[in-house]
């Protein structure tokens, strides 16, 4: 995802990476085998494939899962109709199965990073239907033996829990979101099929408006596998951000709000931002922040890991799109793991029994 406004308007952007193979997180107090100690699925990384082998080494060390940032968006894949370039999203395909590793794949339907042949085509319902349906088969199809699980559709809220204008909703109303999880079932081999958010974190409306999603998709007898929590957050407050990011009894209570519905949740985009430059008073804020995040998701049982977006500050999103915060990974530009690691890391190994 790419984002265009914020506050109350996030999404995506970059980070990560080159490696070698085999095995993950050798190292007992690694991310990956504390994550899995846990009894959790994986713990991830944004992944932008670049010439930075110190990234490889961290993927090898302490992740068993990555989210491809970009390669997978439609504009990437399908830039004109019926016309698919696989080139890039394949590189991501031979690197998770060189390297054994799980793959969120990302993502399918969603109002930004999409050509305007489709966002300003002008088709009408049946024909924007049957758009969608090729262009989820023929992706999914193509990486059917690589994704574990799917981002299917990406921010379809407002900050309000409305519907977000788009090309789908205003073409084919509410329903244009349990179609598209109904062409994902019939595709998605052995992917989890997941409705992937923003500002959900904060248990308000817009997580509600989740939470509606979740109904109105399993309203329609279709399968709805799992709810993606961004957690694009602040560790204080900034321009952007009113405030930190919420405390550890608000973060379970929005996780609950859609896993009791009987679905798995994930912090899918985690970084922590701040004002820069970082102080050794706000490094320590900032752990303590990744820690709660962490806690949280291992105190909801259908809570199954945790993505953080990128590896090095060097390469976030952040600096580019938020002018003057950032520093909201957990290895500094120098690829030196901050106090921020050790507050995650501690987070996922306060879970009892570890």
């Amino acid at each position: 995802m790419r984002f265009s406004s914020i506050v109350a308007s996030l999404a995506l952007a970059s980070s990560t990476v080159a490696v070698p193979t085999s095995g993950h997180g050798k190292d007992n107090d690694s991310l990956y085998k504390s994550m899995k100690k846990a009894g959790r699925s994986f713990i991830g990384t944004a992944l932008t494939l670049r010439d930075e082998p110190r990234e490889g080494e961290i993927i090898k060390a302490d992740f068993n899962s990555f989210t491809p940032e970009n390669a997978m968006k439609w504009e990437s894949v399908e830039p004109s109709r019926n016309n698919f370039t696989f080139d890039d999203a394949d590189r991501y395909a031979a690197y998770a199965k060189k390297n054994n590793l799980q793959v969120h794949c990302h993502t399918l339907v969603w109002h930004s990073q999409l050509p305007q042949w489709v966002s300003g085509g002008g088709f009408d319902n049946k024909t924007l239907i049957g758009i969608m349906e090729n262009h989820i088969k023929t992706v999914m199809t193509r990486y059917k033996s690589v994704c574990t699980r799917w981002d299917v559709v990406n921010e379809a809220l407002n900050e309000d829990g409305t519907y977000r204008s788009s090309v789908w909703l205003d073409t084919i109303g509410e329903a244009y979101l349990p179609i598209a999880f109904r062409f994902a079932n019939k595709y998605r081999g052995k992917a989890e099929l997941f409705y992937n958010d923003y500002n959900l974190e904060y248990n308000a409306e817009k997580t509600q408006g989740a939470a509606r999603i979740v109904k109105l998709v399993k309203s329609y007898g279709v399968r709805i596998d799992g709810v993606g929590y961004q957690a694009h957050l602040a560790s204080e407050a900034t321009p952007t951000s009113p405030g930190a990011a919420p405390d550890q009894k608000t973060l379970e209570a929005a996780l609950h709000a859609t896993a009791d519905l009987g679905v798995d949740v994930v912090y899918t985009e985690l970084d922590l931002r701040m004002n820069t430059p970082a102080t050794p008073e706000k490094l320590k804020v900032q752990a303590d922040a990744f820690e709660r995040v962490a806690k949280s998701c291992l105190a909801v049982k259908r809570c199954i890991g945790i993505t953080v977006w990128g590896i090095s500050d060097k390469y976030s999103w952040i600096p580019g799109v938020f002018t003057g915060e950032g520093a909201a990974l957990l290895w500094d530009e120098n690829y030196e793991k901050k106090p921020a690691y050790k507050g995650l890391l501690k987070g996922i190994q306060s879970k009892k029994g570890h």
